[in-house]
């Protein structure tokens, strides 16, 4: 019983009958609009003084409304609408205008019901109080029984004191269509969201979870190399603090370097994600690194680390990497950074980089080989090199988004990375 009287009378059937008078308040432009047009066939009469005209121009109104209801964005005004006093769960409605012609009609019928249904119960919210009041009280007040009420057989006989019932039942009926269950309960099969939606809704979350990946990757990359070549130059550093205060400074100055380089890396990286940088006035971001400008600098701080780096470079007959396409000198940099960082971590002697430009095996057409070995056994205190972790995972998808591959593991008695990326555009 209390569970029936507040689905009919608590907060929540409140604010869906403001819901529904909201409706009830939309569909008057439409109204008055095809009161005129209805008075104006009837002979010039006026629609509202009369209740069959009232009720014409009611039901001419109703398709005026649907046109209108096909318009894009009535759908996201009606979502918010139902969200906010329907009590219909966010999940069951859909995101965004409505694009597809079966969205817009959904939104259209449920636009008429909303404004059709609301103009009801605003005209019974005005008229079935007072006739109910009426009705209650009669059988108590004498003289509302002379009173025409345009209900003669409530002036005399025993039918007078059924009124109250009759009262008492327009009252309940009032407040059932008032608690708007009916337009709840269609709200999620006209508002909810269609194949389309959901599609959309898919492809959105796809490519947020790109971006999201491609900033992981570029984080690990930047800062994971950094973090090791810096552990790494400290850890040497200490050990010769007493013996070689001249390697100790220039250990310091490789991490002085390094972590401003990083630095710089980050806020590229983080520029991926925002338009500029609020806290730069011309909105600029650091320049993400590439093989044509950085790569002295990182085989610099590697052998900084400690690990020798004997490189093998041959760019073509251009002669320097710049002729790389950007798009590939930038990721063709963070492989290489990714094969030092894993040799720096795991590995236990020099480390062999070639970097050279070539013809496809099998295409015919140019190509960018990075080969990089060094012995897998790895000193005490080092990680155990595995087969591949993020970092080299976040290198073959680098090389898989350029058409290229990238392969690591044992290769005879030494550890191989080797990566192949196309040059779609050929040399410059």
């Amino acid at each position: 019983m209390r569970d029936g009287l507040g689905r009919l009378l608590g907060a929540r059937a409140r604010l869906r009958w403001v819901h529904q008078i909201l409706g009830g308040a939309l569909l008057m432009p439409y109204f008055l609009l095809a009161s005129v047009a209805v008075g104006s066939a009837a002979g010039g009469a006026n629609a509202l003084s009369s209740l069959p005209l009232s009720l014409a121009a009611y039901a001419a109104a109703l398709p005026l409304a649907a046109l209108t209801g096909v318009y894009g964005l009535v759908r996201p005004l009606s979502v918010t609408a139902v969200r906010a006093m329907c009590a219909v769960p966010g999940e069951r409605l859909a995101e965004g205008p409505a694009r597809s012609w079966a969205a817009r009609g959904r939104a259209s019928a449920w636009w008429t019901l909303h404004l059709g249904i609301g103009a009801l119960v605003s005209g019974m919210t005005l008229a079935v109080p007072p006739m109910a009041v009426v009705l209650i009280v009669l059988p108590f007040v004498s003289g509302l029984r002379e009173v025409r009420l345009g209900f003669g057989w409530f002036n005399t006989g025993v039918e007078t004191y059924t009124a109250p019932l009759l009262g008492i039942g327009l009252l309940a009926a009032l407040a059932l269509c008032a608690a708007g269950e009916l337009l709840a309960r269609l709200a999620p099969v006209l508002l909810g969201p269609t194949a389309a939606d959901r599609l959309a809704a898919a492809e959105e979350r796809a490519a947020d979870l790109a971006v999201r990946n491609r900033l992981a990757r570029e984080l690990h990359d930047a800062v994971g190399h950094a973090l090791s070549a810096v552990t790494l130059q400290a850890a040497a550093a200490r050990r010769m603090l007493e013996r070689d205060p001249d390697f100790v400074r220039e250990a310091l100055t490789a991490i002085e370097d390094t972590t401003r380089r990083t630095v710089g890396e980050l806020d590229a990286v983080l520029g991926l994600l925002r338009e500029g940088d609020p806290a730069r006035p011309d909105g600029a971001t650091a320049p993400a690194p590439s093989l044509a400008a950085d790569l002295d600098a990182l085989l610099a701080r590697t052998r900084a680390a400690g690990t020798t780096v004997t490189a093998h470079q041959d760019p073509g007959p251009a002669g320097d990497w710049a002729h790389l396409p950007e798009i590939t000198s930038r990721e063709a940099y963070r492989i290489v950074q990714e094969g030092l960082s894993n040799a720096l971590r795991h590995g236990a002697g020099p480390v062999d980089l070639r970097i050279l430009v070539r013809a496809g095996h099998n295409t015919g057409r140019r190509e960018l080989e990075i080969t990089m070995t060094n012995p897998p056994a790895a000193p005490e205190g080092r990680e155990p090199r595995t087969t591949g972790g993020r970092g080299l995972r976040g290198s073959a998808e680098r090389a898989a988004l350029l058409g290229g591959s990238v392969e690591a593991g044992p290769h005879g008695d030494r550890w191989r990375l080797r990566a192949v990326l196309p040059l779609a555009g050929g040399d410059r």
